[in-house]
């Protein structure tokens, strides 16, 4: 029931987001993309419970995640918002550019997951380069969807992993890989979205399907 909840309010602020393109404001609005999906080989965008199998790890393994864990049970983004009459907004509006401050506020400032810090975990998403060196990336941010903070505005803080590598990798902008190392509940401002994880990645494979 609570993961059922969980996805229902990732979705309802979705939508919140969606109406507010309707408006005419989709620039600075979130994407408009269903919420992440289970982990599977065909879709490495983890959105519910991780399975039974992938949920344990041995011993001295890192523990494959998905995104909702990065989530608290409790964050409601879209409580904010309940009750207001979107449709009544017109381009131009200053309440519905008011309202686009508030919601990248609420977007900026996700809580993270305070029982993810300090665990050392895998998870799959795609690449935003932030530095790179000699055509290697040394340190980007991990997003779940194609897109995000480069194609469309970036998720909730508590959907961006900003992933420091020790040696460059050669991947480009929305490459899909695999992340592994200790994740950290720290905050990171960058010029492509806030972050509210940090991850040194002990290693960055592409993502061939699978747990791997």
């Amino acid at each position: 029931m609570r993961i059922a909840k969980k996805t229902h309010t990732l979705r309802a602020f979705t939508r919140l987001s969606m109406l507010l393109a309707g408006a005419g404001l989709a620039a600075a609005t979130w994407a408009a993309e269903p919420a992440p999906k289970d982990t599977t080989a065909s879709n490495p965008l983890g959105g519910k419970a991780a399975p039974p199998a992938a949920a344990k790890a041995a011993p001295g393994q890192p523990r494959q995640i998905t995104w909702e864990e990065l989530v608290p049970k409790d964050w409601d983004p879209a409580k904010e918002f309940k009750g207001m009459d979107l449709a009544a907004l017109n381009d131009g509006d200053p309440r519905a550019n008011e309202l686009l401050m508030k919601m990248q506020e609420v977007s900026n400032n996700a809580p993270t997951n305070p029982a993810m810090n300090g665990a050392d975990i895998k998870i799959p998403g795609f690449i935003v380069p932030l530095e790179e060196a000699k055509g290697e990336v040394t340190e980007f941010l991990l997003v779940p969807y194609f897109g995000a903070c480069i194609h469309t505005p970036p998720p909730p803080a508590n959907q961006i992993l900003h992933v420091v590598t020790p040696k460059g990798a050669k991947f480009r902008a929305m490459d899909t890989v695999w992340v592994t190392g200790k994740l950290q509940t720290l905050r990171n401002d960058s010029m492509m979205g806030v972050s509210g994880y940090h991850v040194n990645a002990t290693s960055v494979t592409k993502y061939a399907g699978g747990a791997k």
